[in-house]
């Protein structure tokens, strides 16, 4: 009961932190639409999902390695900055944070790591005949069915995310002060 409760007041402040954000997109001469003020049932339920995610068996160190990948590969500027941000608050390592982008390459990634990233990125950019399943079992094998399950719920989201900060030009560090990111000390 008290973590519903305290999940609850947690989604209403995020919630209101995205309506803060919107107020302040729309003083900026590239911002458009209002997508909160338009659409503020649909914003507020699509930011509940999203926060409910910090309640997955995804811990929150992958989780934002999975959406800075997703970011960069839909260019979303504003959610690269955001989770890179995220990614220094939690203890990410600035090293990896460069690597993400190579981490194929990279041998800074366990196999877990790697498993995630490659599943963010079937998922962001699906191919035309649909997941593998070479890739679902290899991802499977690594996370098992609980985490490759809602790793697939939070690939959503982040692309979600970037579909609509992209659509509606949010600009990247406009909102660092009302999220907490000023915290990472790189604005």
């Amino acid at each position: 009961m008290h973590g519903e409760i305290r999940r609850a007041k947690s989604a209403k402040e995020t919630i209101m932190s995205a309506h803060a954000i919107s107020e302040r997109a729309k003083t900026n001469a590239s911002a458009r639409a209002d997508y909160n003020a338009l659409s503020g049932a649909i914003a507020e339920k699509f930011l509940a999902f999203s926060m409910a995610l910090k309640d997955s068996s995804i811990d929150a160190n992958l989780r934002e390695l999975v959406y800075l990948r997703a970011s960069q590969m839909n260019g979303c500027g504003f959610c690269v900055d955001m989770h890179v941000k995220q990614a220094r608050i939690h203890g990410e390592r600035e090293l990896r944070l460069h690597h993400v982008a190579v981490w194929r390459e990279s041998p800074l990634f366990d196999a877990r790591e790697r498993a995630a990233l490659e599943w963010t990125e079937v998922l962001t950019r699906l191919p035309v005949h649909g997941v593998s399943d070479r890739v679902y079992e290899h991802v499977r094998a690594n996370l098992g069915e609980k985490e490759l399950s809602d790793l697939t719920f939070s690939v959503m989201a982040i692309n979600g995310w970037n579909r609509i900060s992209i659509a509606f030009q949010s600009v990247p560090g406009s909102a660092d002060a009302m999220l907490g990111l000023t915290k990472a000390g790189m604005s």
